[in-house]
């Protein structure tokens, strides 16, 4: 830790309570303070709706890292008078970030806003005569006076593209997910084999090969572009690309959860082709789709066709899941501490990005690497 006087601030948005004042925990333990950095702030609803944000606790001078989880579908009351209340969407949390931004006034010496879901990621390019919504908010950010972004397992890396002259960092929950993972889970390491439930996500099951020192198999969602069903184009068909998984435990791992069906009937397919124990892995499990996805992921699970479910804590989770046999969360705060101490220390956060070598040698201490791979290593 630096010897100057502390400057970093954290400014929790209310869809990010739990897991920002575990952030906040961590950093004191890693700074070895006791008082807490976090900013207060207060958002507020007129009789009408309209909005405002207010800072509490000053933030002049500091260098400020707001946490947001635009991801967050809980509900927030805002004609209190009616008693009305209503699912907040991924853009009321976006004003909600643009309100406080407002508040600060520039005051701050620098900001960092950390959104683990990237606001609007799913819409990161263009087709035809559609909106650009991911790259137009990201530079309105960066128009507003934000130094830096910084997110989680972002659904389109290449959307840092849309910034100029701020910083993007791009997180991955690796490390944190397999360390869970190689301490709880019986496996075969040399049986093991991570699989991508399509090509868009390839780049990710590799990431996730290259640490555990395994094969990686992909799908091939070959869909019916003549029609859009719930937005999207229909899956008529998964076509695996890879070796032949009969007797192998596997990993299919995804960035997000909505219905899950995709992940599910990649399972399912995996199971009929003959795999062993099949472990699903998703850094954002939103299951938006409410009880009917959840009781698809009951049902695969009575039936054998997936051990568990790991994930993360860094974005909202339906509460009648946490109980759930089939569910692992994996607490990303002491990443997400490390990183933005960092930032704050103006050092490279490249050595926290990549926990390959921790990752080996905790299976190597768990005698759980692959006996094959033992060459490679020397």
């Amino acid at each position: 830790m630096s010897s100057m006087e502390n400057n970093l601030k954290l400014i929790i948005m209310p869809n990010i309570i739990k897991f920002g004042n575990l952030v906040d925990k961590k950093l004191r333990i890693i700074r070895k303070e006791n008082k807490s950095n976090i900013a207060n702030i207060k958002l507020d609803r007129f009789s009408n709706g309209e909005g405002k944000g207010t800072l509490i606790d000053s933030v002049r001078g500091k260098d400020v890292f707001l946490l947001s989880d635009v991801g967050n579908y809980g509900t927030e009351s805002m004609y209190k008078a009616r008693d009305v209340t209503y699912l907040k969407s991924p853009d009321d949390h976006f004003q909600d970030i643009k309100r406080v931004i407002s508040a600060m006034n520039g005051k701050e010496n620098s900001l960092h806003v950390v959104m683990p879901l990237l606001y609007q990621s799913r819409q990161d390019k263009r087709k035809s005569c559609e909106s650009l919504d991911c790259a137009e908010a990201l530079r309105e950010l960066e128009n507003r006076g934000v130094n830096g972004i910084i997110t989680f397992d972002v659904h389109n890396p290449g959307i840092e593209n849309a910034l100029q002259h701020c910083a993007f960092d791009n997180l991955y929950p690796t490390y944190s997910i397999l360390s869970r993972f190689v301490e709880d889970e019986d496996y075969n390491p040399n049986k093991l084999m991570v699989v991508a439930p399509d090509t868009g996500a390839m780049d990710r099951a590799i990431y996730y090969a290259n640490a555990l020192g395994v094969d990686v198999g992909a799908f091939y969602k070959r869909r019916d572009f003549s029609q859009v069903v719930n937005g999207k184009n229909p899956i008529v068909e998964h076509r695996f690309l890879g070796d032949d998984v009969t007797g192998k435990d596997l990993i299919i791992t995804d960035d997000i959860i909505a219905s899950g069906s995709s992940i599910l009937e990649v399972a399912s397919d995996m199971k009929r082709r003959g795999a062993n124990k099949i472990y699903l892995v998703a850094t954002f499990p939103l299951f938006t789709e409410g009880k009917k996805s959840i009781e698809a992921f009951d049902n695969c699970y009575d039936e054998g066709i997936f051990e568990r479910l790991y994930t993360t804590n860094v974005t909202y989770v339906p509460e009648e899941i946490r109980n759930k046999d089939w569910y692992k969360e994996v607490d990303c705060s002491k990443y997400l501490a490390k990183i933005i101490n960092a930032i704050y220390e103006r050092e490279s956060v490249s050595k926290y990005q990549n926990g390959k070598d921790s990752i080996i040698k905790k299976m190597k201490s768990l005698g759980k690497y692959p006996q094959a791979n033992k060459k490679n290593t020397n």
